[in-house]
């Protein structure tokens, strides 16, 4: 299924490139959770966008760990490599896991607080994939780097303040009427702050590079 988008992949070694292909499927992700929140189109259907994109990011991850091992020499130390693409690869397993929770509960419509986060998720996955080409040269890219990885904690600060808001405020209108859809919100509220969480972590490997390389 995925033929066409692995002949466009990088080489076996490039992982700069296989970072950047990483990122943009982070992206078209986070792309179709937005418009899961939004509603008006297939369940289904974005859920399998997600999912193939995911699987997409599985062929990077494993070509990024193959190569690792058998690359003599890398642009960063071999932990720094796979501390990041695994940080990258926690955010979008955790955007399916979001995208399967809604199919799952069959959840209608988003509660306003987290469609503002879903929005969040997609600002971090755009800041994101601008951060990763900078990698190619940390040195002259550092200040930028740190603006971007500077934008991705706030946004995860941001969609903790709206998760809480969105908690108790769910907690005041359905939590004693209907104990199960309250059940159900806090589930979905639990698994789109993982993915916040996730793009921190994401800023925080980025950060660690730029400190030891710039």
């Amino acid at each position: 299924m995925f033929a066409w988008f692995q002949r466009l992949l990088p080489k076996r070694g490039d992982f700069f490139g296989m970072f950047e292909a990483h990122s943009a499927m982070l992206v078209r992700s986070a792309q179709s959770l937005r418009e899961l929140a939004a509603g008006g189109k297939s369940t289904e259907q974005l859920l399998n966008a997600i999912q193939d994109d995911e699987h997409v990011a599985d062929d990077v991850i494993r070509d990024v760990l193959t190569s690792v091992r058998k690359t003599f020499l890398t642009p960063f130390d071999r932990g720094a490599i796979t501390s990041l693409i695994n940080a990258m690869d926690d955010a979008i397993d955790e955007m399916l896991a979001a995208a399967r929770a809604m199919d799952l509960y069959e959840v209608q419509q988003l509660r306003s607080e987290m469609v503002d986060i879903v929005n969040l998720i997609h600002e971090a996955a755009e800041v994101t994939a601008e951060a990763i080409p900078l990698l190619r040269n940390v040195s002259n890219n550092s200040t930028k780097l740190h603006g971007l990885t500077e934008r991705l904690v706030t946004l995860e600060g941001m969609a903790d303040d709206v998760h809480a808001a969105g908690l108790k405020r769910a907690f005041r209108e359905i939590a004693r009427s209907d104990p199960l859809e309250f059940a159900v919100t806090r589930e979905i509220f639990k698994h789109l702050e993982r993915v916040t969480d996730a793009f921190e972590d994401v800023a925080n490997q980025i950060d660690g590079i730029v400190i030891d390389h710039a």
